[in-house]
């Protein structure tokens, strides 16, 4: 072994020992279990490099943030000129950048979805989603659907299906959990009471479950019917993912509020959104404060997602992600008919992909596999039987390839 290539992996396990140190030992013992205890060292496209100059393809991309590429070139330079050009600004005051980027977001997004409040994490967003919900109706009932998963706030925790959150005591009351894809336990629970209904309209972490596309449409009718807000969170389905703009283009409803999240700046930089109707903001013309965030709307940020909207328009990377996302899980369901032992099934649409494996320690094995022939996936966090792709959606028809080539290797070392 060179002595360059020994200093860099002593580092590496440096760094390891002293993460054990500062951080919990059970996730650096996960981390290096599911084959990434290695340093990112370089990212380009479709593909990250670690401190030894080994290239993976990224099919992890930060939960999907990274739907334009690591390190996309176009983004990066609006970054850099944005840099000498603004800064965060004062979040509570209005600015050019916070204006032209609400206008926008409001343009991108289909439909009647034509007002913006900014955050940093998904699960923010997620709890003024429901503050404005409960503002607007003046109820407090919320009701979700079981599996789903919106981030780690107050009312995102308390609305998600999330292991030991039991740990952290009471969390938000006046919540109630239905089966997903299940119209009749729906119209069961929704009522005047109601505030909202809240759900990932394709749950990621959950092997990519979809409802009848009769299903959203009929929930849509019921929350019409008595006055209740229909929340969608699309932050791992939106900005083209699932081979449209947004999931509920495919499930022929909208919702009243959607999540976005940080796709929207191609993951370079903090920031998602919640995107409302017209309706609802006249709560907040009265209640101007309901929700603030210091760094949502950063000046600065903003730039970035407009260089990355700008990205999007420009590719329509939706158009690929549906074709290149037919013939990868086609390809990867061949896979499913020879390791029938290991994987059992695989679920998705577009360039949102589930693998669905015989158990959660198998899962892992998969995931470390993976690592070993050049692949960067991740466990899901619903079901930890299930792994999911999550690619760049500029990925080429031969990376595609390479994903599914990589997967059979690791599949064979099983």
């Amino acid at each position: 072994m060179k002595k360059g290539a020994s200093k860099k992996i002593s580092e590496k396990e440096d760094l390891f020992g002293a993460a054990e140190k500062v951080f919990s030992k059970a996730l650096v013992k996960m981390i290096r279990e599911e084959g990434h205890g290695f340093l990112e060292a370089g990212r380009d496209g479709s593909f990250v490099l670690d401190a030894e100059g080994k290239r993976y393809l990224d099919c992890y991309t930060s939960a999907g943030s990274f739907n334009l590429g690591r390190k996309n070139p176009a983004i990066a330079a609006g970054f850099k000129k944005a840099i000498f050009e603004t800064d965060q600004g004062n979040f509570v005051m209005p600015s050019q950048e916070k204006a032209l980027l609400a206008r926008r977001i409001s343009e991108f997004v289909p439909g009647n979805l034509d007002c913006v409040l900014f955050g940093v994490t998904r699960g923010e967003s997620m709890d003024a989603a429901v503050k404005l919900a409960r503002g607007f109706t003046g109820r407090k009932e919320l009701i979700t659907v079981d599996g789903g998963w919106y981030g780690e706030c107050g009312f995102a925790i308390s609305l998600s299906a999330r292991k030991g959150k039991e740990q952290f005591g009471s969390l938000i009351p006046g919540i109630k959990t239905v089966p997903f894809g299940d119209i009749e336990a729906a119209r069961s629970a929704i009522s005047s009471k109601t505030a909202a209904f809240v759900m990932e309209p394709i749950q990621a972490e959950n092997h990519c479950r979809m409802a009848e596309k009769s299903y959203y449409s009929g929930v849509r009718a019921l929350c019409d019917r008595n006055g209740v807000k229909l929340i969608f969170d699309e932050t791992q389905s939106g900005f083209g993912r699932t081979g449209r703009k947004f999931f509920f283009e495919h499930a022929g409803a909208a919702p009243d509020i959607l999540i976005v999240g940080e796709a929207i700046s191609g993951g370079m930089f903090p920031m998602t959104a919640m995107v409302f109707t017209p309706e609802l903001k006249k709560f907040f013309d009265i209640h101007p404060l309901i929700h603030l965030c210091t760094f949502g709307g950063h000046d600065l940020g903003c730039r970035v997602a407009m260089a990355a909207l700008d990205e999007y328009d420009s590719k329509a990377p939706w158009t690929a992600a549906q074709a290149l996302g037919d013939k990868l899980i086609k390809d990867l369901a061949g896979l499913a008919d020879k390791h029938k032992k290991a994987l059992s099934s695989v679920a998705g649409k577009g360039l949102l992909i589930s693998l669905k494996f015989a158990s959660e320690k198998t899962a892992q094995s998969f995931c470390a596999r993976a690592g070993e022939n050049g692949l960067l996936v991740k466990r899901a966090h619903v079901d930890g039987s299930c792994v999911l792709l999550r690619p760049s959606l500029l990925i080429t028809p031969e990376e595609a390839a390479l994903i599914s080539d990589s997967a059979g290797k690791a599949l064979d070392t099983l």
